[in-house]
């Protein structure tokens, strides 16, 4: 008798620890279920604007305004991309946009690496109080000091010249910060070891800080293009000519002839402005992803 109690109530304890699996496993489905929906919902959202902006630049103009909007255009009209190349000097503006935001890019990894290394790895007196006017730096957008810098760079006579689009940013608060939050990550071994071996300053720099932090240099490269690529108001203010505007002042340009209503052509020209964006980003996604990880880890 107290064998059959004991099997029955072995039976109904696997009966309930296979009940709360089955439970277990439905809600682990449900709950995988609902992150994947919510992740291709936010993907979408992101992803439509883009999706639309491509769509318009390929339709034909009576087709930009009906509502709701066909996603997928009736006849595909490339003919809209050699109208947009064609409204202005877009090589010159494309040209100019490389040579400002990898000249920009080039003069601030001049200055934050070094200057990144010092703070993250020295401590001397005013350390600190140098690093906050660093920080204070980043809540003063550049709208508010244009002024000041447009008169000074004015008497240099720099105005409609490439220089007067770089020097204003050769060097950036976030990427000092950025990078110094890296490089304090290092173990201090490590250095002690690169300076027994009779390792110069500058060469534990590029060849042991450097190659540690290049998914952050990486990271910090791809923001740094993407902003001062897309720059509108900078040029704007210190160009009165072609002679050093940029491809955004020439997608306005667009609006400007084309009119307001020629959205397809409009489009088109964004879909020139963003591409080099979305091909610099194809190239460092991997170092991105790697930034991030690192510093989770850590």
């Amino acid at each position: 008798m107290k064998a059959e109690q004991t099997l029955d109530a072995e039976r109904t304890l696997i009966h309930v620890k296979s009940k709360e699996e089955i439970a277990t496993k439905l809600l682990h489905y449900v709950l995988k279920a609902i992150s994947i929906a919510g992740m291709i919902a936010l993907v979408l959202v992101f992803a439509m604007p883009f999706v639309w902006m491509l769509s318009t630049s390929l339709k034909t103009l009576p087709e930009t305004m009906i509502f709701p909007p066909n996603w997928i255009p009736k006849n595909f009209v490339w003919s809209n991309y050699a109208q947009a190349w064609a409204s202005g000097p877009f090589l010159h503006y494309i040209t100019n946009s490389i040579i400002i935001s990898i000249g920009i890019l080039i003069m601030q990894m001049l200055t934050i690496i070094p200057a990144a290394y010092a703070f993250a790895r020295y401590h001397f007196k005013g350390s600190g109080f140098l690093f906050g006017m660093v920080m204070i730096t980043l809540m003063i957008p550049s709208q508010l000091i244009f002024l000041p810098v447009y008169l000074q760079l004015s008497a240099w006579k720099l105005l409609n010249t490439h220089l007067a689009l770089i020097l204003p940013f050769a060097s950036s608060a976030f990427g000092i910060f950025l990078l110094r939050q890296s490089f304090k990550q290092v173990q201090e071994e490590l250095l002690e070891a690169a300076r027994l071996d009779s390792a110069k300053e500058w060469q534990i720099i590029l060849k042991l800080m450097v190659p540690m932090a290049k998914p952050v240099l990486a990271t910090f490269a791809l923001f740094s293009f993407i902003a001062h690529w897309n720059d509108y108001f900078w040029p704007l203010v210190m160009t009165t000519d072609e002679t050093a505007r940029t491809l955004p002042l020439g997608i306005a340009k667009i609006r400007e002839e084309e009119g307001v209503a020629n959205w397809n052509v409009l489009m088109a020209g964004n879909m020139i402005l963003v591409t080099p964006i979305l091909i610099a980003f194809f190239f460092a996604q991997r170092h991105i992803i790697r930034a991030f990880v690192y510093t989770g880890v850590k």
